[in-house]
């Protein structure tokens, strides 16, 4: 590597982490998050980087050019629309000790409800969301990535925004008040006690299990709705609480199951008034085997 490339390697790396955040929230999906960032890296070099005045401003729409692409092509493979059940990609990190320090190094960080709101868009809507209300992009930036003009553009990003502020669950961000609901709730599980569980649960509790297209039988992928089925499903599963542990999961508290220290599931909830309202677990071991567990460790 000449030492022009090493130089413009050094300063693709310092926006590495904003163009896979912006990716990742595009595509839901870690892997492809990094695929589109690789993606970008390669168009840089095939571009006179002396000409790029805002390195990082251009970056930052090739990854949401290189995004819209996927989530296009993804759709026109798409022969029905996303199952009810898909999980987006977690992001597992430790659970720090609850702090506002810390607190205010997990705003950034976007919740699995709200990717899961973001799927329902059209690409172009999730793409003028994304840039505009989550990274600050200007409108006349992202409307040749469209190519409609800016005042359709803004159209776009307020017609998502309706839908996500629509959907999106409401949330308690205190991280120690919802580490104290998910302490309460695996002791539950752990004891068996099915009234305890129910008691936590939201009576409207929403339960969304993405296992995968190839587990069968009480482990499939399923909805389910209410505290009584959740808590029954909780108690169906009581012999793998033991080998579950709390963990950061998108900025919020959650847990990760690993018997034997293989990852069994990783689930993420949404705490509000001090009761669980929804419940997201992946389990699809294709795609747990993808994903880092290690900075998840406690």
């Amino acid at each position: 590597m000449n030492t022009d490339t090493e130089l413009l390697a050094d300063r693709f790396q310092e926006h590495r982490g904003q163009l896979r955040a912006v990716a990742y929230r595009m595509l839901g999906s870690l892997a492809e998050a990094d695929d589109a960032v690789q993606e970008a890296w390669l168009r840089l070099g095939r571009t006179d980087a002396d000409e790029i005045r805002n390195l990082g401003g251009w970056l930052t729409t090739v990854v949401g050019r290189v995004c819209l692409d996927m989530l296009r092509s993804r759709a026109a493979r798409r022969e029905q629309p996303i199952d009810e059940t898909f999980v987006p990609d977690p992001v597992i990190r430790p659970l720090p000790g609850i702090d506002p320090e810390q607190e205010v190094l997990e705003a950034d960080s976007v919740g699995l409800a709200l990717l899961i709101v973001l799927e329902t868009l059209e690409p172009a809507e999730r793409l003028a969301f994304v840039l505009h209300d989550l990274f600050a992009v200007p409108f006349d930036d992202i409307a040749p990535i469209v190519e409609r003009s800016s005042a359709a553009t803004r159209q776009l990003a307020s017609r998502a925004r309706r839908r996500v502020q629509g959907a999106a669950p409401s949330a308690d961000p205190d991280l120690g008040r919802q580490r104290r609901v998910l302490d309460a709730f695996l002791a539950a599980s752990r004891d068996g006690d099915f009234e305890a569980l129910v008691a936590l649960l939201h009576p409207d509790v929403v339960l969304r299990v993405d296992a995968g297209a190839l587990v069968r039988g009480a482990a499939a992928s399923k909805v389910l709705r209410g505290a009584r089925p959740v808590a029954e499903q909780a108690l169906t599963f009581r012999q793998f609480a033991e080998s579950a542990h709390l963990a950061l999961v998108n900025g919020t508290v959650g847990m990760v199951t690993a018997p034997e220290g293989r990852p069994l599931s990783v689930m993420a909830v949404t705490v509000a008034d001090g009761r669980i309202t929804e419940m997201y677990i992946l389990a699809d071991p294709e795609r747990l085997d993808r994903l880092d567990f290690t900075a998840g460790n406690d």
